[in-house]
């Protein structure tokens, strides 16, 4: 079953196939009652953010469970505009007190550059942050580190620096944008791709090509859209808050033909392409 399998990142951690996403969950009773469904519904994945505002929240949701915290793999990440060592490691503390754990799986930094500022080079900000990972990691506080939004020029210039490859980028990626470039960069070096909005932010769900295709396997076409990223050997985060859906999205179990993945690879036109969020 897929929510019990997991990759393997290069440092020897193992993370869950598929993690559940709660990017624009609404602190509270919300983002509480959407991690609790994903935990019930056999997620052990979670994923959150500090700038989410929801870090308490899903945390409360993880305590409650009663789940044994080393089942549950927790990644947060490193607000984007922050890009000094000292404001990384403060961050870190705040995400950490926020969520009520010890320890955090997976820490990234958010972006290379602040939101208010896309593409603007903050090179020299990102290697004092990602020193500041470094840290955290070599005192285990984390057990693996990455990024998110990185493009290769913005990878190399962290290794360059510091010697220290990160484990994880997490991307936007679904079917008709998968970021060619950064992917295969990515998987040649041993970084693992997380597909965040791996359904285009709702965008793909009502799309006929792809209905075509969910009707052949008997599936919706969020599980054809997760299922594409589990064959491209990324890391599918899916969000919802409805409760049903949550528990569809775990449905991924079957295996998509080698001609249909073609037909799928070949649907850039289906989607916005933009690459980074609004």
């Amino acid at each position: 079953m897929i929510l019990s399998e997991t990759y393997k990142l290069y440092n020897g951690v193992e993370i869950p196939k598929i993690g559940f996403g709660t990017w624009q969950t609404k602190s509270g009773k919300e983002a509480y009652d959407a991690t609790t469904y994903a935990l019930q519904a056999g997620y052990r994945h979670i994923d959150t953010a500090y700038v989410y505002e929801n870090e308490q929240s899903v945390g409360q949701a993880i305590l409650d469970s009663k789940i044994k915290r080393e089942e549950i793999f927790i990644t947060t990440k490193l607000p984007a505009d922050i890009k000094t060592y000292e404001g990384a490691l403060e961050y870190f503390e705040k995400s950490i007190k926020n969520l009520g754990v010890d320890y955090i799986d997976l820490y990234l930094i958010h972006a290379p550059w602040p939101w208010s500022n896309v593409g603007a080079d903050y090179t020299s900000g990102n290697i004092e942050a990602w020193k500041a990972l470094i840290k955290l990691y070599n005192d285990k506080r984390v057990r693996s580190i990455g990024v998110s939004n990185f493009h290769v020029k913005d990878i190399e210039a962290l290794i360059q620096a510091t010697g220290f490859k990160p484990m994880v980028n997490q991307i936007r990626y679904f079917v008709g944008n998968t970021q060619e470039p950064i992917t295969k960069y990515c998987q040649e070096n041993d970084i693992l791709i997380e597909a965040y909005s791996p359904l285009a932010t709702g965008e793909l769900l009502n799309n006929e090509l792809l209905n075509k295709l969910a009707k052949k396997y008997n599936k919706t076409i969020a599980q054809i859209c997760l299922r594409y990223c589990l064959e491209k050997s990324t890391l599918p985060l899916p969000k919802s808050v409805n409760k049903d859906r949550i528990y569809a999205n775990t449905d991924v179990d079957f295996e998509i033909s080698k001609e249909d993945m073609q037909y799928l690879d070949n649907l850039h036109h289906i989607a916005s392409t933009r690459p980074f969020r609004d």
